[in-house]
Protein backbone atom coordinates (compact mmCIF):
# COMPACT_ATOMS: atom_id res chain seq x y z
CA UNK A 1 0.00 0.00 0.00
CA UNK A 2 0.83 3.32 -1.09
CA UNK A 3 0.22 6.99 -0.66
CA UNK A 4 0.96 10.73 -0.60
CA UNK A 5 3.31 10.45 3.03
CA UNK A 6 5.14 7.68 1.33
CA UNK A 7 6.13 11.14 -0.99
CA UNK A 8 6.48 13.88 1.82
CA UNK A 9 9.26 15.66 2.91
CA UNK A 10 11.93 13.93 0.30
CA UNK A 11 15.72 14.06 1.95
CA UNK A 12 18.44 16.26 0.00
CA UNK A 13 20.21 13.10 -1.08
CA UNK A 14 24.00 13.22 -0.74
CA UNK A 15 26.39 9.94 -2.00
CA UNK A 16 29.25 11.02 0.39
CA UNK A 17 27.48 11.56 3.31
CA UNK A 18 27.93 9.60 6.54
CA UNK A 19 31.01 8.30 8.47
CA UNK A 20 31.35 5.16 6.41
CA UNK A 21 31.77 3.92 2.44
CA UNK A 22 30.28 2.50 -0.40
CA UNK A 23 30.84 -1.16 -1.51
CA UNK A 24 29.89 -3.89 -3.67
CA UNK A 25 28.26 -6.85 -1.42
CA UNK A 26 26.35 -9.55 -2.69
CA UNK A 27 26.12 -7.29 -6.16
CA UNK A 28 24.70 -4.58 -4.15
CA UNK A 29 25.71 -0.97 -4.05
CA UNK A 30 25.91 -0.61 -0.56
CA UNK A 31 26.98 1.83 2.23
CA UNK A 32 28.56 0.36 5.13
CA UNK A 33 29.93 1.69 8.11
CA UNK A 34 31.13 -0.01 11.44
CA UNK A 35 34.17 -2.74 12.02
CA UNK A 36 33.90 -5.54 9.49
CA UNK A 37 35.11 -7.46 12.22
CA UNK A 38 32.07 -7.29 14.36
CA UNK A 39 30.20 -10.29 14.83
CA UNK A 40 26.72 -8.35 14.62
CA UNK A 41 25.72 -6.66 11.98
CA UNK A 42 22.39 -4.53 10.91
CA UNK A 43 20.76 -4.65 7.62
CA UNK A 44 19.03 -0.87 7.43
CA UNK A 45 16.46 -1.06 4.51
CA UNK A 46 15.72 2.48 2.82
CA UNK A 47 12.62 3.98 2.04
CA UNK A 48 11.64 4.45 -1.80
CA UNK A 49 14.18 7.76 -1.62
CA UNK A 50 17.01 5.34 -1.47
CA UNK A 51 20.19 4.85 0.20
CA UNK A 52 22.28 8.33 0.14
CA UNK A 53 19.40 9.55 2.32
CA UNK A 54 21.59 11.50 5.20
CA UNK A 55 18.99 10.95 7.80
CA UNK A 56 18.91 7.23 6.94
CA UNK A 57 23.57 7.66 6.93
CA UNK A 58 23.18 8.93 10.18
CA UNK A 59 21.01 6.15 11.92
CA UNK A 60 23.24 3.62 10.45
CA UNK A 61 26.23 5.47 12.28
CA UNK A 62 24.80 5.10 15.31
CA UNK A 63 24.35 2.00 15.32
CA UNK A 64 27.50 1.53 14.15
CA UNK A 65 28.85 3.10 16.77
CA UNK A 66 27.15 0.98 19.37
CA UNK A 67 29.23 -1.83 18.17
CA UNK A 68 27.32 -2.99 14.95
CA UNK A 69 28.72 -3.25 11.43
CA UNK A 70 25.19 -2.12 10.05
CA UNK A 71 24.63 -2.45 5.71
CA UNK A 72 22.62 -0.15 3.76
CA UNK A 73 22.10 -1.79 0.66
CA UNK A 74 20.57 -0.57 -2.55
CA UNK A 75 17.83 -2.13 -3.35
CA UNK A 76 16.44 -0.31 -6.15
CA UNK A 77 19.54 -0.59 -8.17
CA UNK A 78 19.87 3.28 -8.92
CA UNK A 79 16.40 3.28 -9.53
CA UNK A 80 14.95 5.19 -6.74
CA UNK A 81 11.66 7.32 -6.72
CA UNK A 82 11.72 10.31 -8.17
CA UNK A 83 8.79 12.56 -8.51
CA UNK A 84 7.69 14.27 -11.15
CA UNK A 85 4.90 16.01 -9.97
CA UNK A 86 5.69 18.36 -6.88
CA UNK A 87 1.84 19.32 -5.96
CA UNK A 88 1.62 15.86 -6.25
CA UNK A 89 4.44 13.80 -5.58
CA UNK A 90 2.52 10.87 -4.94
CA UNK A 91 1.44 10.64 -9.11
CA UNK A 92 3.46 7.63 -9.91
CA UNK A 93 4.58 5.55 -6.70
CA UNK A 94 1.96 2.61 -7.25
CA UNK A 95 3.87 2.09 -10.70
CA UNK A 96 7.57 2.47 -9.20
CA UNK A 97 6.35 0.18 -6.14
CA UNK A 98 5.17 -2.46 -8.80
CA UNK A 99 8.06 -2.46 -10.62
CA UNK A 100 10.30 -2.47 -7.87
CA UNK A 101 7.96 -5.79 -5.73
CA UNK A 102 9.18 -7.10 -2.42
CA UNK A 103 9.90 -10.37 -3.90
CA UNK A 104 13.36 -9.65 -5.10
CA UNK A 105 14.47 -7.59 -2.31
CA UNK A 106 13.78 -10.21 0.17
CA UNK A 107 15.66 -12.50 -2.05
CA UNK A 108 18.66 -10.12 -2.53
CA UNK A 109 18.59 -9.49 1.40
CA UNK A 110 18.89 -13.23 1.98
CA UNK A 111 21.94 -13.30 -0.42
CA UNK A 112 23.42 -10.42 1.58
CA UNK A 113 22.80 -11.74 5.08
CA UNK A 114 24.80 -14.91 4.05
CA UNK A 115 27.18 -13.06 2.62
CA UNK A 116 27.72 -11.28 6.01
CA UNK A 117 27.96 -14.61 7.50
CA UNK A 118 30.77 -15.70 5.17
CA UNK A 119 32.83 -12.98 6.36
CA UNK A 120 32.00 -14.11 9.95
CA UNK A 121 29.15 -12.67 10.99
CA UNK A 122 26.85 -14.51 13.74
CA UNK A 123 23.78 -12.68 14.10
CA UNK A 124 21.94 -10.23 12.06
CA UNK A 125 19.44 -7.62 13.25
CA UNK A 126 17.40 -5.27 10.35
CA UNK A 127 14.81 -2.44 10.58
CA UNK A 128 12.93 -0.86 7.31
CA UNK A 129 9.44 -2.42 6.19
CA UNK A 130 8.77 -5.90 5.51
CA UNK A 131 6.41 -8.31 4.45
CA UNK A 132 5.31 -11.80 6.27
CA UNK A 133 4.74 -13.81 9.33
CA UNK A 134 6.53 -12.59 11.87
CA UNK A 135 8.76 -15.74 13.55
CA UNK A 136 11.57 -13.29 15.58
CA UNK A 137 11.82 -10.41 17.61
CA UNK A 138 10.14 -7.58 16.12
CA UNK A 139 9.43 -3.48 17.60
CA UNK A 140 7.00 -1.58 15.50
CA UNK A 141 7.16 2.34 16.45
CA UNK A 142 4.14 4.26 14.67
CA UNK A 143 3.00 7.56 14.04
CA UNK A 144 -0.08 8.86 14.99
CA UNK A 145 -0.72 11.05 11.63
CA UNK A 146 -0.20 8.46 9.55
CA UNK A 147 -2.62 7.32 6.33
CA UNK A 148 -0.76 4.40 5.56
CA UNK A 149 -0.68 2.50 9.08
CA UNK A 150 -2.81 4.36 11.37
CA UNK A 151 -2.53 4.02 14.94
CA UNK A 152 -6.12 1.70 14.73
CA UNK A 153 -3.71 -0.54 11.72
CA UNK A 154 -0.75 -0.10 14.50
CA UNK A 155 -3.40 -1.92 17.19
CA UNK A 156 -4.49 -4.64 14.94
CA UNK A 157 -0.52 -5.92 14.57
CA UNK A 158 -0.51 -5.98 18.19
CA UNK A 159 -2.69 -7.79 18.73
CA UNK A 160 -1.98 -10.09 16.14
CA UNK A 161 1.50 -10.46 17.66
CA UNK A 162 0.12 -11.00 21.34
CA UNK A 163 -1.66 -13.93 19.65
CA UNK A 164 1.96 -15.47 18.90
CA UNK A 165 3.28 -17.44 21.47
CA UNK A 166 7.28 -17.39 21.47
CA UNK A 167 7.55 -13.95 19.90
CA UNK A 168 8.64 -11.24 22.02
CA UNK A 169 7.31 -7.29 20.72
CA UNK A 170 7.39 -3.76 21.63
CA UNK A 171 5.25 -1.54 20.20
CA UNK A 172 4.56 2.21 20.27
CA UNK A 173 2.66 5.14 18.31
CA UNK A 174 4.42 8.35 18.38
CA UNK A 175 2.00 11.31 19.55
CA UNK A 176 2.08 14.36 17.12
CA UNK A 177 3.91 12.93 14.58
CA UNK A 178 3.76 11.58 10.63
CA UNK A 179 4.90 9.34 8.08
CA UNK A 180 8.23 9.22 7.49
CA UNK A 181 9.22 11.28 11.06
CA UNK A 182 12.39 8.34 11.87
CA UNK A 183 14.51 9.41 8.60
CA UNK A 184 12.50 12.17 6.69
CA UNK A 185 12.59 14.59 9.41
CA UNK A 186 13.68 18.45 9.57
CA UNK A 187 16.80 18.53 10.94
CA UNK A 188 16.05 22.25 12.14
CA UNK A 189 13.17 21.11 13.50
CA UNK A 190 14.01 20.62 17.57
CA UNK A 191 10.60 18.70 18.22
CA UNK A 192 11.37 16.95 15.45
CA UNK A 193 14.61 16.15 16.02
CA UNK A 194 13.53 14.87 19.15
CA UNK A 195 10.89 12.50 18.48
CA UNK A 196 13.58 10.74 15.74
CA UNK A 197 16.18 10.75 18.19
CA UNK A 198 13.95 8.80 20.62
CA UNK A 199 12.98 6.18 18.16
CA UNK A 200 16.42 5.57 17.21
CA UNK A 201 17.17 4.72 20.54
CA UNK A 202 14.44 2.19 20.98
CA UNK A 203 15.61 0.86 17.80
CA UNK A 204 19.35 0.48 19.07
CA UNK A 205 18.36 -1.20 22.54
CA UNK A 206 16.13 -3.23 20.86
CA UNK A 207 18.95 -4.06 18.75
CA UNK A 208 21.40 -4.56 22.14
CA UNK A 209 19.30 -6.84 23.21
CA UNK A 210 18.38 -9.11 20.30
CA UNK A 211 21.20 -9.00 18.18
CA UNK A 212 23.66 -11.37 19.67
Amino acid sequence: MSGPQCCSNPPVLDPSCGAGHVQKLAGLDTYVTGSPDSKLAILLASDVFGYEAPNLRYLADKAAAAGFFVVVPDFWHGDRYVPKNAEKPQDGLDVWVNKHGTDKAAVEARSLIETLKSKGVTSVGAAGCCVGEVKVPITILGAEIDEISPPALIKQFQAVLAGKSGVEFFVKVFPKVAHGWTLRYDTGDEEAVKNAEAAHQIVLEWFSKHVK
